[in-house]
């Protein structure tokens, strides 16, 4: 990654194979906070355990405001930095769109990660 980022906020949900990724982006660097928005059997089921993740539960079947709301009153308060490393591997775009919504309405920049031929990237833009 170009930058350390000292929160990242990842999605755990669906598809087969994501938690792997989510897994592997947790592990990359000293993260000082954790947020995975997952629902209750994702929580229940992930095995990796540290004292920085934060559990976000949410409804996948709920309207994205719903979802959004719940997003932004878990992290009320609890992230201090002005940008925030995010990842969408894991589950539906409904969860993604209220995750972004809850981080835009939270006041806070982002950069999307993702692990690229094996390794951990920042995605977009590039400097030269």
């Amino acid at each position: 990654m170009r930058e350390n980022m000292p929160t990242l906020i990842a999605c755990l949900s669906s598809g087969k194979g994501t938690w792997t990724e989510v897994i592997k982006i947790i592990h990359s660097q000293g993260w000082d906070k954790i947020f995975l928005i997952t629902n209750y059997f994702s929580k229940e089921n992930f095995s990796l355990k540290k004292e920085n993740i934060h559990f976000v539960l949410i409804n996948a079947f709920e309207e994205v405001d719903s979802m959004k709301e719940k997003i932004v009153r878990e992290l009320q308060g609890k992230i201090n930095d002005f940008e925030v490393a995010l990842n969408f591997t894991s589950g539906i775009g409904k969860e993604h769109m209220a995750i972004v919504e809850a981080v835009l309405e939270s006041g806070l920049n982002f950069r999307l990660i993702s692990v690229v031929q094996g390794e951990v990237k920042t995605l977009g833009l590039q400097a030269n």
